[in-house]
């Protein structure tokens, strides 16, 4: 039985990792910031998988202290850990330094621990921000010197420093970039931005929708992307984009909601020119802008060809998230 850590078990893509690796037969260890959270996370994955070969250990992104324990024994890791927030922070370094410092910390530590393969969760936002519409690839980075926001810079910043590290060591390391992550969260309702941004949309909170288009993904797919990227043969030192090739418009996700009896979700589109003037007041906002108005698409074809991704259908991930957190 080999043996993975799952570094932000606690998370909403963390959990769904851990479930499915314990799924597939494989010893799974997490990080947790406190022990004090582990009992809930072991719960919440109880609900879809056998626990018994799961343990957690105490790590946290910004000290260097139970990294080194945390990897012995480990084949592989898969480093979820990263803050998520539109908002603004006050100081963009609130995101960067866990980001890029947690993220050399960790490989750091695998290097040592002589672990075969790391498998990082970056983003599209690593790929597309500061970019106008167009088609992007793996081979595209976000222009960190434009006014991208806190959370894209930390993103691009992290996974530059982490191709960086590895260089010239024998630790291998495969990338996933997901775009806009949807579908059922296993544990907490209250934690991830997209299942809060969820929530809001069908009890009413949210008036009116962005004029915004994001290649999306089911957090199932996220999950089982990672898995494969970590044991497929073709998949070391590559990035895989993890989202629909064409934007999908949160419209659309709207539209779906309400098709299925949602009807307080959103139907209005709101006027750029007021998300600018709210900007000025509410920093989840302004995170927003740099994004308004773009229309990304991708090229994913590396992800179907190497991962053999089957994706699930984006309107089923709606209406399914929709059902578990109401």
């Amino acid at each position: 039985m080999e043996k993975v850590l799952v570094t932000g078990i606690t998370g909403y893509i963390g959990e769904h990792c851990a479930a499915a690796l314990l799924r597939e037969g494989y010893e799974v260890v997490g990080t947790v910031r406190s022990l004090a959270k582990a009992d809930a996370t072991r719960k919440a994955i109880s609900k879809v998988a056998q626990t018994d070969n799961l343990s957690f250990v105490e790590a946290d992104l910004l000290s260097d202290k139970g990294w080194d324990d945390a990897m012995q024994g480990c084949s592989y890791v898969l480093h979820v850990a990263s803050p998520f927030f539109l908002k603004e922070p006050q100081n963009e370094n609130e995101l960067i330094a866990p980001a890029v410092d947690g993220t050399l910390r960790v490989i750091k530590a695998a290097k040592s621990a002589e672990v075969k393969r790391l498998v990082l969760t970056s983003s599209t936002f690593a790929i597309i921000a500061g970019k106008e519409t167009g088609k992007y690839g793996p081979q595209d980075w976000s222009d960190t010197n434009k006014n991208i926001g806190a959370y894209a810079k930390s993103k691009t910043l992290a996974e530059r420093a982490a191709w960086a590290e590895v260089k010239g060591s024998n630790l291998e390391l495969t990338v996933i970039n997901p775009g806009a992550v949807f579908g059922p969260p296993i544990g907490s309702k209250d934690g991830a931005q997209n299942v809060a941004m969820m929530a809001d949309m069908i009890a009413g909170k949210m008036p009116m929708i962005p004029d915004m288009a994001m290649g999306m993904v089911d957090v199932r797919d996220v999950a089982k992307l990672h898995i494969a990227a970590m044991t497929k043969s073709g998949a070391s030192g590559k990035r895989f984009i993890a989202c629909t090739a064409e934007p999908i418009e949160m419209s659309t996700v709207t539209q779906v909601l309400r098709d299925a009896g949602y009807n307080k979700a959103p139907a209005r589109k709101a006027p750029t020119f007021l998300l600018k003037f709210m900007g000025i007041f509410d920093k989840q906002v302004k995170g927003m802008l740099p994004f308004i108005g773009k229309k990304a698409s991708y090229d994913n074809s590396e992800t179907f060809e190497i991962l053999e991704w089957k994706p699930t259908p984006m309107s089923q991930s709606f209406k399914e998230m929709a059902s578990a957190i109401t």
